[in-house]
């Protein structure tokens, strides 16, 4: 089968590509509002971008047309907190996906608890056991409907102690990290498969 993009509308575009493009890691980001609300939302169009310095890049659309209040706090604070997704968390992430209004805490509805950053003014998910600070460097309009690609640079890593190998690595067996697929559905890390 073949299909062409410009045959599809934007829903079934969409919808293609988040089914073709699996396992995508979430990005739990936390940001604090302008009038010091706090907000938590996944994303799952993430990824690391360079390690010196340590840049990473997640996307965010727009909703009703508007940037998402994720978008906005990050363009106002200029500051974010990436939380990674364990297996334990699953269920109080997608709490956070719902559509709240701006002045309604995230936090609050999915029960998420805020914890100090070091160098960031947005609190990290202490139910996460990684936590990426993160500064802004860039915003990028890009694609049709203008997503923006968000830009950061990671200040501070926070990492649940018996996460980390010998060699400074993080054991994704212990960490069971979520990994978002098409619809509904995600999976989790259970087996490594290693070649030399």
């Amino acid at each position: 089968m073949k299909i062409f993009p410009e045959s599809l509308t934007p829903v079934e575009s969409y919808h293609l590509m988040i089914s073709a493009i699996v396992p995508r890691p979430i990005a739990l980001i936390s940001t604090v509002s302008s009038s010091g609300i706090l907000n938590a939302a996944p994303f799952s169009f993430f990824q690391g971008i360079t390690s010196n310095p340590p840049l990473l890049m997640v996307s965010i659309g727009k909703r009703k047309g508007r940037p998402k209040d994720t978008l906005q706090n990050i363009m106002d604070i200029k500051e974010f907190v990436v939380n990674l997704v364990p297996e334990a968390l699953l269920d109080k992430m997608v709490k956070t996906s719902r559509d709240f209004e701006e002045d309604v805490s995230e936090f609050e509805e999915a029960g998420l608890t805020p914890g100090d950053s070091e160098k960031v003014k947005p609190p990290r998910i202490l139910e996460s056991p990684v936590n990426l600070e993160c500064k802004l460097v860039e915003i990028l309009q890009i694609g049709r409907q203008l997503q923006s690609l968000v830009v950061g640079e990671v200040v501070c890593y926070h990492i649940q102690d018996d996460l980390l190998t010998e060699r400074n690595t993080i054991d994704p067996l212990k960490l069971r990290p979520v990994g978002r697929l098409g619809g509904r559905n995600y999976c989790v890390v259970q087996e490594v498969l290693e070649r030399p």
